[in-house]
């Protein structure tokens, strides 16, 4: 007669046999009942487990019936869970296999996967991986540079032949830390590198894949925080020193200069090849008009000009600058909106008629609590985030091209991105469990990307946290979810670039692309064209989705 074993698992009562308990050996239940694992006994004398009593439940019909009788599927993650802690091998084997099929990657990818671009493996690569791991990726018309920790390498897209490798550079002496890309149609390729020593080169990359150094450049030995193309003109920026360094083309000359009263730089923007932006810790905006060199320097003077003061002398910690053509006067409307560290976003504007008297305050916004880490003004929005990722948006009302106060502008959307510091959420416990990422990393910006002139088109990157091979694109309007991309090989997404591109010549509209660069050396390209297009014919629940993803990023 079979042994019956008494259960109180989780505060419920069950009652099987000890043949039914062992029939799969090495398990919770062998050792349990054989004595090398402790067990406690309730007022009635059944074995507690304090374990959830429907799980179990689950679990001992399979032991029984060896069938898995489950109502909701998205209960399987926990079933799983369950048969790990009892140690049900064929049961956890099955549901692997299960939930290869069911979510597994097909194949490619998603339909938005668009390709592959390979990195050719050197024997140098094999030895280390973390020199395959893709630093940075930038995009100009159809070419795209990539960087590695040791080495860059370039692609062009050529009518239907695809994408192809037209350079690849040696290994360098030291660590790259930032890229700057240049290319023009038909012209070289320019490469600027920051290196680990503060060392920046400068490349030019002919069309027969033929390098040729222009020259190396320091900011007086201070820590490169930024380096950037505007125009054919290389700038680079030493945010604590306040330090500016430009290479001009025209005379191949690269000058130095800080900033009035060592002012520290604490933000900058780039509007077309016009001018450079920087915002200071003292609340001042400083322009550098890029279209006068070199007519207008003497003295190795930058002609760094103080443009505006904050009235609260707060901080500028995100710059946006858009500007419009005045047909009339064949000049620039000037619009400006920043950031500060007390949350406050104010917008400037500047018209042709009235340059010299410096840009006029517009409209003042205070309605976030932390300070402001990112900023986007276009032709249609004013975005901005604040270091607890949460966003607001207003829609602009514009008369002939110029923002107008008549109705002004309208509170549009407000939501928050999420980002997971993962570290913060293992080891610890109470109110410290999860924390958001605050400062987000030059090569991990959130955005909004995109152009300014289609502001409807403009995105966010969202990043639950830094090591995942999983990234979802959003509206920046309004957080509306566009797609959800995730790394066709399950690589780990370590760089990403949002380029709007001619693919095929013959095709007479330009395609916007989502380029991921991942751990193993890959460069995979989505289609983010196609992903606005499914999402006006689909409106998706979204919600669920994401908070099943959280949990499975928290707990499983």
């Amino acid at each position: 007669m079979a042994e019956l074993i008494h259960l109180n698992v989780g505060g419920t009562k069950f009652l099987t046999s000890k043949q039914t308990l062992t029939s799969v050996s090495d398990t919770f239940f062998t050792s349990l009942l054989s004595g090398r694992i402790a067990s406690f006994k309730d007022d009635s004398g059944a074995i507690f487990i304090d374990r959830d009593p429907q799980l179990f439940s689950i679990v001992l019909n399979y032991l029984r019936t060896r069938q898995l009788i489950i109502e909701n599927s998205y209960n399987l993650d926990a079933v799983k869970h369950e048969a790990e802690f009892y140690g049900i091998s064929p049961l956890v084997k099955r549901l692997q296999v299960y939930d290869e099929l069911i979510n597994g990657q097909v194949c490619g990818g998603s339909v938005l996967f668009q390709g592959l671009l390979h990195k050719k493996e050197n024997d140098l690569d094999v030895a280390n991986n973390s020199q395959k791991r893709v630093i940075e990726i930038t995009a100009q018309h159809n070419a795209v540079c990539v960087a590695y920790q040791f080495e860059v390498v370039c692609y062009k897209i050529k009518d239907s032949i695809g994408w192809q490798e037209v350079y690849r550079s040696h290994k360098t002496d030291h660590e790259i830390k930032q890229l700057a890309f240049c290319y023009n149609y038909g012209s070289r390729l320019m490469i600027g590198l920051a290196f680990a020593n503060n060392v920046i080169s400068l490349w030019s990359i002919e069309s027969n894949g033929v390098k040729r150094d222009i020259g190396s450049f320091k900011l007086n030995s201070q820590q490169i925080d930024a380096i950037f193309f505007i125009g054919l003109q290389l700038v680079a920026l030493s945010y604590d020193e306040g330090k500016v360094g430009v290479w001009q083309s025209t005379n191949q000359h690269w000058l130095v200069q800080e900033l009035m009263n060592g002012q520290s730089i604490t933000a900058y923007d780039r509007a077309t090849n016009n001018f450079l932006l920087l915002g200071t810790k003292r609340g001042s905006i400083y322009l550098i008009d890029m279209q006068k060199f070199p007519l207008r320097m003497k003295d190795n003077d930058l002609l760094i000009n103080e443009l505006y003061e904050d009235p609260d002398g707060e901080q500028i910690t995100a710059i946006s600058c858009y500007l419009t053509r005045t047909p009339k006067t064949n000049g620039n409307w000037i619009e400006i909106a920043y950031g500060t560290n007390g949350g406050t976003v104010r917008v400037l504007v500047q018209h042709p008629e009235t340059v010299g008297h410096g840009p006029q305050l517009f409209q003042t916004f205070k309605v976030h609590l932390h300070g402001i880490t990112n900023v986007m003004l276009s032709e249609k929005y004013l975005i901005s985030v604040c270091s607890q990722m949460h966003a607001r948006t207003w829609m602009l009302t514009r008369f002939r091209g110029r923002i107008s106060t008549q109705p002004g502008s309208t509170p549009y959307a407000s939501f928050k991105i999420l980002k997971l510091n993962k570290e913060s959420v293992q080891n610890v416990t109470g109110a410290e469990e999860c924390s958001v990422e605050s400062n987000v990393s030059s090569f991990n910006d959130i955005g909004p990307f995109g152009d300014q002139d289609d502001g409807d088109k403009q995105v966010f990157i969202e990043k639950l946290h830094s090591d995942t091979s999983q990234i979802k694109v959003l509206m920046a309007s309004n957080g509306e979810s566009v797609c959800s991309l995730r790394s066709a090989d399950d690589s780990l997404i370590t760089a990403y670039c949002i380029h709007e591109c001619e693919a095929i010549a013959m095709v007479n509209r330009s395609r916007r692309y989502i380029l991921t660069g991942h751990s193993n050396g890959q460069i995979q390209i989505w289609d983010l064209t196609t992903a606005f297009e499914l999402m006006s014919k689909s409106k998706n629940s979204i919600s669920d989705v994401s908070r099943r993803e959280i949990l499975r990023e928290l707990f499983l």
